[in-house]
């Protein structure tokens, strides 16, 4: 590993971390939306994988590679959910012990698979609190290892080998949309693309509520906002990191952003028409092709759906919305 940022080899680095321990998820496409598109579309299905996001590619990767003394001492994770079920299932395998710093109005579902993996809550408020200090704070006193949500080295190159997975399975696109949160799996799509499919665009696609990515591409560097309100709770981050943000400023074709009420409406054909959850930051990649936000007529197109987590009760009135 690098240094400095991350390369494609880290990628295929931990694609042999990774081999035999995260599921190669499906590609499934819809031939009713590509006649309405006239756009060939490949889901990359992260939301079938381990804990039922891409977050278990990176967490697993990172805790991987930890020392004796560190695994002995255990981990720390700050996430809304994805990130921390991947921590506390990836550290329970490892037999590393984790201890998760999460906003108290996390998904509940989110939060009971975390705890069922074994992993110790701290809660937090995220309208008030600052969730990587509380983290930093647990690491310094009680020796444990941080592994943060996106910006780690170890982790983007975890989560780029969706992307790699994709391209070897379906062969060369002409376009790549991907869910943006702190920009990990973004980055790590760039990596992958970029080796593989150099001619590929890639999107990152982002909640019209937390545009932070997309104010940041523009302006040339980090670009902070306050906490977003959107049903995409996996991507209301409120800055990129420092190592995705050169990733992503220097390769991305550009950011996207979506509404709450496409998040919705790409839910709700998901479920009808491909028998499959997707919650609404796994649809942020898959909503921005199904409103065509760039041309899309006579491409193969790649979609990353990054997450299948999501409260029941929650998730029935997204599909009785509209």
């Amino acid at each position: 590993m690098s240094a400095a940022l991350p390369t494609y080899e880290d990628v295929l680095d931990a694609s042999r971390v990774l081999d035999g321990i995260a599921h190669r998820t499906p590609v499934l496409a819809s031939t009713t939306l590509n006649d309405r598109l006239g756009a060939q579309v490949f889901f990359k299905c992260e939301n079938l994988q381990r804990i039922g996001a891409f977050k278990f590619r990176g967490g697993y990767n990172a805790i991987a590679r930890l020392g004796p003394e560190q695994r002995r001492a255990g981990v720390v994770a700050f996430s809304s959910g994805n990130h921390a079920q991947a921590v506390a299932l990836a550290a329970r395998m490892l037999g590393v012990a984790a201890t998760i710093v999460m906003p108290n109005d996390a998904p509940r579902a989110k939060r009971a698979a975390t705890e069922g993996y074994g992993a110790r809550i701290i809660d937090y408020d995220r309208n008030t609190e600052d969730r990587e200090a509380i983290a930093l704070d647990l690491a310094q006193k009680e020796g444990l290892t941080l592994i943060p949500p996106f910006d780690h080295p170890h982790i983007i190159a975890g989560q780029g080998t969706a992307v790699k997975e994709l391209l070897e399975d379906v062969g060369g696109l002409d376009a790549l949309f991907v869910p943006l949160g702190g920009g990990g799996l973004l980055s790590g799509s760039l990596l992958a693309a970029r080796a593989i499919a150099p001619d590929c665009a890639v999107y990152g696609v982002e909640p019209e509520a937390g545009d932070d990515g997309l104010q940041s591409l523009r302006k040339g560097e980090i670009v902070r906002i306050g906490p977003p309100q959107s049903i995409a709770d996996g991507a209301v981050t409120q800055y990129l990191g420092k190592i995705t943000f050169p990733i992503i400023r220097d390769q991305v074709r550009d950011i996207l952003t979506v509404s709450d009420a496409q998040l919705v409406a790409a839910m709700q054909f998901f479920a009808e028409r491909m028998k499959i959850v997707v919650e609404p930051t796994g649809c942020l990649g898959a909503a921005a092709a199904m409103n065509q936000c760039v041309p899309m007529k006579g491409m193969r197109v790649g979609v990353l759906l990054s997450g299948g987590n999501v409260d029941l009760a929650r998730y029935g009135q997204h599909l009785q919305a509209g």
